[in-house]
């Protein structure tokens, strides 16, 4: 069945959608969101982002015998002395991929390939580097540690253990995993289905003149972007006018076919009345006020799908029509809850950490802000790092978005940044 939003929400401690706190905010919406239904199966060269919708069960040990790390010679410790250099007769040549065929009997050494099974009674590989050779004997210098230079049967992967969880995200790593263990096709959560649109008459697209009073949509085409790099299905329905059946018709087509839905504009103060009751009357809107510098306009909700298809309609998130707070508002709320969606389990997207400010910010009490900054190691603190705020700081300057590789985070609390103050920052390099 699928949970009310409003009714969950009215159940919550400390809700007031007129002014959340930004982590009370994200916890809310991830409170109401489960994975996606509708799973496929698929071949590990198609599987690259895409997410495990069931563990990985290893059917075979990784490696499956114990063999060398290194080339060099094969050796028993024991046969080792502690004070001074050890003579081994050389008796032969193991190699990777085929069984060694003879013994190594005490007082003798084989040399060993990387990734040649250990002949048996063998426990300690001696690198070629550090031995001599005279005539058919080796010569291996005193240090040596018991079991140094080998991988034991087993270490990596272990039968019949987990290998990959279910909720993992397929990297290059996992694929080679999933190789390793002879696996070619697994099962994989279906794609998210994202709609997409802009709202405001005063938007031209690219490729048409740009008449007096207009500005290209630059909103749609970033968010395209921050979606591709999640692997979703995006579907780009371009930009509908102010008008409320236009905005009807849009929402009611994007809940038919997505699991979700992003807008931006429209959620201003100014536009929110009519918006507001057309979005209640398509389902279940809160429109919150998020306490925070940019993006404080933001709906979320659920608009019902309005058709006979059995598809209980799309999440909606209405973000800002301000291009910085388009990016803020969706690295901060939507990116979560669309992983969440798509199954994927919890992580750190952003990593944080404290940093030493060398600029003094500005900063209003009471809400959240994201400033925009770029870390560096100053001369003068080169143990720690430094950050500094990059150029003007306005919701509608996305070129700091382009030039920042972090987020200044400065709590609700907090007041005005002096020069040298430690704030957090929230590492986005590799996101945005």
């Amino acid at each position: 069945m699928t949970t009310s939003i409003l009714q969950a929400l009215s159940c919550a401690d400390d809700y007031d959608p007129n002014s959340l706190p930004v982590d009370r905010a994200r916890a809310l919406i991830l409170s109401l969101i489960e994975p996606v239904a509708g799973r496929q199966r698929v071949f590990i060269r198609q599987a690259l982002d895409r997410v495990l919708a069931d563990d990985v069960i290893s059917p075979i040990d990784v490696p499956a015998h114990d063999n060398s790390a290194m080339d060099g010679y094969a050796v028993r410790f024991a046969d080792l002395a502690t004070d001074g250099p050890t003579r081994l007769k050389l008796i032969g040549t193991a190699f990777a991929g085929r069984a060694f065929q003879q013994k190594v009997g005490a007082g003798e050494t084989a040399r060993i390939m990387t990734g040649a099974v250990l002949p048996d009674g063998i426990d300690t590989v001696v690198v070629q580097e550090v031995t001599a050779i005279e005539g058919d004997m080796v010569v291996i210098p005193p240090g040596q540690q018991r079991e140094q230079n080998t991988r034991r049967t087993g270490e990596d992967l272990t039968a019949g253990k987990p290998a990959l969880a279910s909720g993992k995200r397929l990297r290059p790593a996992e694929l080679g995993i999933l190789a390793s263990l002879g696996i070619a096709e697994v099962t994989v959560h279906r794609r998210l289905r994202v709609a997409l649109f802009s709202t405001g008459d005063e938007l031209c697209s690219i490729g048409t003149p740009l008449k007096p009073g207009k500005v290209y949509d630059s909103n749609r085409y970033t968010l395209w972007g921050m979606l591709e790099r999640l692997g979703c299905e995006v579907l780009d329905m371009g930009v509908v006018k102010d008008d409320p059946l236009a905005l009807e018709a849009a929402l009611r087509e994007a809940a038919a076919s997505a699991d979700a839905i992003i807008t931006s504009g429209g959620v201003s103060v100014g536009e929110a009345d009519f918006i507001k009751e057309l979005m209640t009357r398509l389902g279940e809107v809160a429109f919150w006020k998020i306490a925070m510098k940019p993006g404080r306009p933001m709906a979320f909700g659920r608009i019902n799908s309005g058709t006979n298809n059995n598809k209980g309609g799309a999440f909606l998130f209405g973000l800002p029509g301000n291009p910085v707070a388009v990016m803020v508002t969706f690295y901060q709320f939507v990116r979560p809850a669309l992983l969440k969606l798509a199954g994927i389990a919890p992580d750190d997207d952003f990593p944080s950490f404290p940093a030493r400010c060398v600029d003094a910010l500005k900063k209003g009490r009471g809400r959240t802000e994201f400033q925009r900054g770029v870390l560096f190691r100053h001369p003068a603190f080169p143990a720690e790092w430094s950050v500094r705020p990059v150029g003007a700081q306005g919701s509608g300057v996305l070129r700091s978005m382009s030039e920042a590789d972090c987020f200044i985070v400065l709590e609700p609390e907090r007041e005005k940044v002096g020069a040298g103050e430690t704030v957090m920052v929230q590492v986005m390099t590799g996101l945005v």
